[in-house]
């Protein structure tokens, strides 16, 4: 029961912590390794409760959807959802040994990613560069087998690749939000079969990451962003540090 409160917290922690700034699994997936699972079941468990927020929060930002680099939304959307599905394969595919000795140096890329994507400026005069489809193609392809198994950090990844592909930031964003969501969904309906999965942990953890995500979208005027994103880093940090030296 101890256990389940505790989730609970993390939940409404990493709901709040997704609205204001990403960066949710940073806390989930320590959180329910520390609860007693191995880091490819708390990672498959982390996944599966960050879900239902993500659906949400594509879907409010839905209208401002868009394809890019001659490739339509639909496109792109099948290519996540092919891309999705391969990286949840490979994650089931590769031995927990395995995948919790890789945990660190993913969670430390995940964190690169996401302190370059909050704190390196970008020149906004540059004229944006539009890739042809097949690049465009590759590259959503790539991200989303990397999102399937891991996900870290795939949002600054997938902005990265539509704005160098000629979206502007607000589209991207946007778009951003509904592909990262069709890489779960593909990710979640692979791993609902998984035996094993501790179902109560994921639905304690879900119900507070909705809340937190609600009362997170009411703080987003608020609270300080680059704070919050200074924290993500930090923590994110902390985790690498923590998982290098007692590996899993």
């Amino acid at each position: 029961m101890l256990i389940l409160v505790l989730l609970l917290v993390v939940g409404l922690w990493a709901g709040v912590q997704n609205a204001l700034a990403g960066g949710g699994s940073f806390v989930t997936l320590p959180a329910l390794i520390l609860s007693g699972l191995d880091a490819r079941t708390a990672n498959i468990a982390s996944t599966l409760a960050l879900f239902p927020g993500q659906v949400t929060t594509g879907w409010m930002g839905r209208k401002m959807v868009s394809g890019t680099g001659g490739l339509g939304f639909r496109a792109l959307a099948i290519i996540s959802l092919a891309g999705g599905v391969i990286g949840a394969a490979l994650l089931l595919l590769t031995p927990s040994s395995f995948f919790a000795r890789m945990v660190p140096w993913l969670v430390l890329f995940a964190t690169a990613l996401f302190a370059y994507g909050s704190f390196v400026k970008r020149p906004v005069a540059a004229a944006p560069r539009s890739f042809g489809p097949v690049v465009t193609g590759i590259m959503q392809f790539l991200i989303a087998i990397y999102g399937g198994y891991f996900g870290g950090g795939i949002g600054f990844l997938m902005l990265a690749a539509l704005t160098a592909a000629g979206l502007s930031m607000r589209h991207a964003g946007s778009t951003k939000n509904v592909l990262a969501g069709v890489m779960n969904a593909a990710a979640v309906a692979v791993f609902m079969f998984t035996p094993g999965i501790p179902w109560m942990r994921v639905l304690v953890l879900c119900v507070g990451a909705v809340v937190g995500g609600y009362f997170g979208a009411m703080l987003l005027k608020r609270v300080d962003e680059k704070l919050m994103r200074g924290f993500v880093v930090a923590l994110g940090l902390c985790l690498t540090v923590g998982l290098f030296l007692h590996p899993q």
